[in-house]
């Protein structure tokens, strides 16, 4: 993904009103729900999200092939986490 599209979907998700959960789906098959909108932080194609237990999950906008409408799966996972 192209750093300035991952930037800007990233925060179009983010700020919707009212917010809702969204998925961030990496090139390695692995997934981050984003349930609420302060979870995470992007700037220059580099995002951070910080899981509900304080766990930070780093990503660049190379790591991220879609971000999509969350689907209510289960609870947060991320890069090298077991889910």
């Amino acid at each position: 993904m192209q750093a300035t599209h991952f930037d800007k979907t990233l925060r179009t998700f983010q700020r919707r009103q009212p917010f809702r959960p969204f998925s961030v789906r990496f090139v390695s098959g692995e997934v981050v729900d984003v349930d609420h909108p302060e979870a995470v932080v992007v700037r220059a194609g580099v995002g951070v999200y910080v899981a509900p237990d304080g766990t930070p999950t780093l990503f660049d906008h190379e790591s991220v092939s879609e971000v999509v409408a969350a689907s209510g799966r289960g609870r947060p996972r991320g890069p090298g986490r077991e889910g």
